[in-house]
């Protein structure tokens, strides 16, 4: 496997090197189970990078929900403060 990586001028080794050095040792009666072993964990890291999206994206949505009710409410709290004293200017 690590001489079908140095053939891709690669240092990291993938699923691909090992099948196809397996394949070159004849290993055939494990290369079946082992190909249908990789689909099954690579739609199992799939299913959970995509709840992980799914998980972020949702509280980045709350995050930006609870910025906008404190910019609200810190502008409800100005207006509030600047009522009193317009009504004070009047009054002088």
């Amino acid at each position: 496997a690590n001489n079908f990586a140095m053939k891709g001028k690669r240092k990291t080794l993938n699923a691909g090197d090992v099948l196809s050095a397996m394949e070159e040792m004849e290993f055939q009666r494990f290369m079946v189970p082992l190909k249908e072993s990789l689909e099954v964990y690579r739609r199992e890291q799939k299913g959970k990078k995509e709840a992980r999206k799914d998980k972020d994206k949702k509280a980045d949505s709350e995050e930006q929900e609870k910025s906008r009710e404190e910019d609200n409410e810190d502008e409800d709290e100005r207006m509030e403060e600047e009522e009193p004293n317009e009504e004070e200017e009047v009054d002088n």
